[in-house]
């Protein structure tokens, strides 16, 4: 390739956007941000949401982890989470343990970004990823679970679309005190419309 032809080259962004909503957008895991994942969940309140042990986090083990996501891709569908006004990443989500036969899933979502809490992201994410996992692969019911204590994040999961259904009483314990863990879900036939994928897996009309 001469040099007017590189000069002609469009220069590709690394940031790939699969689902985007009005305040976040949601694309694929990229390796290049490995060390932001790191920093992220180094944060200590971040780690006492998801019921990790208070521990640090090396670079090697976020490294280690990312190739342990990227080979469970049948099972384990991670996005990452970024601001849509500034490109920023600002948190991982998805569904694990996903069962196309039976048509289940398991939700997760983590907002490590500190300044990014408390401004409707958990809860479109959420709606975004029940989008994808209703709309996109024909799933029928999602679970989740998450900890008493973890107020915003309840409020978040319920605007979305799930309903609690039971709990394991005093199986968490986080400061100083047992706490319950909360289970909840969501199903095809009880959530909707779709905010996104309805119009991107529109069928073609017949001209």
């Amino acid at each position: 390739m001469d040099k007017k032809q590189q000069d002609k080259t469009p220069e590709v962004s690394q940031t790939i956007f699969n689902i985007v909503g009005e305040k976040v957008a949601l694309g694929p895991m990229r390796k290049d941000l490995v060390p932001h994942y790191n920093r992220l969940y180094n944060d200590l309140r971040t780690l006492s949401r998801l019921g990790d042990s208070p521990l640090p986090w090396t670079l090697e083990q976020e490294e280690q982890r990312y190739e342990k996501l990227i080979a469970r891709q049948e099972t384990e569908i991670v996005f990452l989470i970024y601001e849509r006004s500034s490109g920023h990443p600002i948190g991982v989500t998805g569904l694990d343990e996903v069962d196309k036969r039976n048509r289940t899933a398991e939700f997760g979502i983590s907002i490590g970004e500190p300044d990014a809490r408390g401004k409707g992201y958990g809860t479109e994410t959420t709606r975004l990823v029940l989008d994808y996992a209703f709309t996109g692969m024909g799933l029928h019911n999602v679970l989740l679970t998450v900890f008493e204590y973890n107020l915003p994040a309840i409020r978040a999961y319920t605007k979305a679309g799930f309903k609690e259904f039971g709990r394991r009483r005093e199986s968490i314990f986080m400061g100083g005190k047992l706490w319950d863990n909360i289970f909840m879900e969501c199903l095809s036939t009880e959530w909707g419309p779709s905010p996104v994928l309805a119009e991107v897996f529109k069928p073609d009309e017949p001209r």
